[in-house]
């Protein structure tokens, strides 16, 4: 999963990838900061790991990751050049979705490129940015294809969506608000337009705010811009992300319940990533290792297999699996073959999340 974290200048975006990557990237009170994008690796929280690790005595545990990307700040004019351009709005293309930041808090010490807080304005200034980048991408690609279904009518279905694209956009929509069949949303897959990508909000909030079970009317706006869209919404305090990053785990959990919080932002930032692309776990679990594996949910059992190893796909022949519920009740792999609950499926079982699976093929 590549999360590309994007908003306007001074929004708090390099602040929360500091704290949820450790990976220091530099935060100033100043426009532009973050010249190049930063690109941090986090593991995805997973408990389930270390009771399996100790189960079966693992000598490594491998948590699934997550790629965070923070790009400079956008501005109006961006997709024109202006601020620093198309530069910025196509290291974005490289990610599987995108996490706006938007600022929903008061601080006279902090500028707004501005000069005040309004989430809403913000998103649209964002959103139009991508909208005009991908018009520029859609038209450049009609002409190609206006001159190739000239002589190929096959590319007739194509040209008409990228015709019926251009009016989405141009009307100043994203274009994953369109209603699309499977075959058009390949085709524009190719394409990686930018305001198809999902979309997950991050609302940055005060630190006094963090633990309070109500939002301000700033993150109420977003949260009710996010539900119309049918995207994710996440209210975090950037800051007080970037105090917990600096704490060893036991006082990271007595800071999170002297807040009030359950779980800290980071947690609730990829839980939502994988809820917005449809994402689950699936573990194996040996002396050796044990691993979570990332894959899309539906996934069936040889493609599944293949994210471990493309020969494992190749010669499959059957799957051993366990849910982990399973598992834990028992007590250990013997207990549960011992009450039957190890199943043997085949090529047509979709995997389930947290499934514990061993994979036979042959080589």
């Amino acid at each position: 999963m590549k999360l590309g974290i994007v908003g306007l200048p001074n929004v708090g975006k390099s602040t929360l990838f500091n704290a949820i990557t450790a990976a220091g990237a530099e935060a100033s009170n100043y426009p532009f900061c973050t010249i190049e994008p930063n690109v941090g690796v986090v593991e995805v929280p997973d408990p389930r790991l270390k009771v399996l690790g100790e189960m079966f005595h693992s000598a490594k545990i491998t948590p699934a990751v997550v790629e965070f990307y923070d790009i400079a700040g956008l501005v109006k004019g961006a997709s024109k050049g202006e601020g620093l351009g198309n530069k910025f709005l196509a290291n974005i293309r490289e990610a599987s979705a995108i996490v706006q930041v938007v600022r929903c808090f008061d601080d006279p010490n902090v500028v707004h490129v501005e000069g005040s807080v309004d989430p809403l304005r913000d998103i649209e200034t964002i959103e139009l940015e991508l909208i005009l980048s991908d018009l520029e991408m859609v038209e450049r690609n009609l002409v190609k294809v206006e001159k190739l279904a000239k002589a190929d009518r096959k590319l007739a279905p194509n040209l008409d969506l990228l015709r019926r694209v251009k009016d989405v956009l141009e009307a100043g929509k994203l274009v994953r608000t369109i209603d699309l069949t499977d075959e058009e949303k390949n085709y524009l897959h190719g394409l990686n337009l930018l305001s198809d990508k999902p979309m997950l909000y991050v609302a940055n909030i005060a630190e006094d705010e963090a633990g309070s079970t109500e939002l301000n009317d700033y993150a109420c706006r977003v949260r009710d811009h996010a539900a119309k869209e049918g995207a994710e919404f996440v209210a975090i305090s950037a800051k007080i992300e970037a105090e917990i990053a600096e704490l060893d785990e036991a006082e990271k959990q007595e800071y999170l319940e002297a807040l009030g919080l359950k779980e800290a932002g980071l947690d609730r930032l990829i839980s939502a990533g994988y809820r917005l692309l449809g994402l689950i776990s699936f573990l194996t679990a040996g002396e050796k290792e044990s691993r979570a594996w990332t894959i899309r949910r539906g996934t069936l059992a040889p493609q599944a297999a293949g994210t471990i190893h493309s020969d494992f796909e190749r010669g499959f022949i059957r799957a051993k699996v366990v849910s982990y519920d399973d598992l834990i009740a028992c007590g250990s792999l013997a207990e549960v073959k011992a009450k039957g609950l190890l199943r043997s499926e085949g090529k047509e079982y979709e995997m389930k999340d947290g499934d514990v699976v061993e994979f036979l093929f042959n080589v």
